[in-house]
């Protein structure tokens, strides 16, 4: 009977080891779905910047506001016409001036 329990005990221990420190077992299947879980935060975060980055692109396609606005921050562009007026604090340098650049323009227009 003794001998009988052993083999029983030998052989659920035996069957058990594959199910939690096997290769699909319970710990490993816990360990993917961390890492699921931090994959899917990703995606989101990474699809919310996508539908910013596509909602400005939409913008800029469809109108001149979006783009002028990035034009006059990025490039520093005035429109005709128009006066630049820039406030510096006392002891702040000033800026260093780019020149200014004419529209190319073709021959006979």
């Amino acid at each position: 009977m003794r001998l009988l329990f052993l083999a029983l005990t030998l052989l659920t221990l035996m069957l058990q080891y594959p199910l939690w420190w096997g290769k699909g077992g319970w710990l490993r299947v816990r360990e993917l779905q961390a890492m699921q879980v931090a994959q899917q935060e990703t995606n989101q975060a990474l699809m919310a910047r996508n539908a910013a980055l596509q909602a400005e692109v939409q913008d800029l396609r469809s109108g001149t506001q979006a783009l002028e606005e990035r034009a006059r921050g990025e490039m520093g562009m005035l429109k005709e016409g128009e006066i630049f007026v820039q406030f510096l604090e006392p002891g702040e340098p000033e800026p260093q001036l780019r020149p200014v650049q004419q529209p190319h323009r073709r021959p006979g227009r």
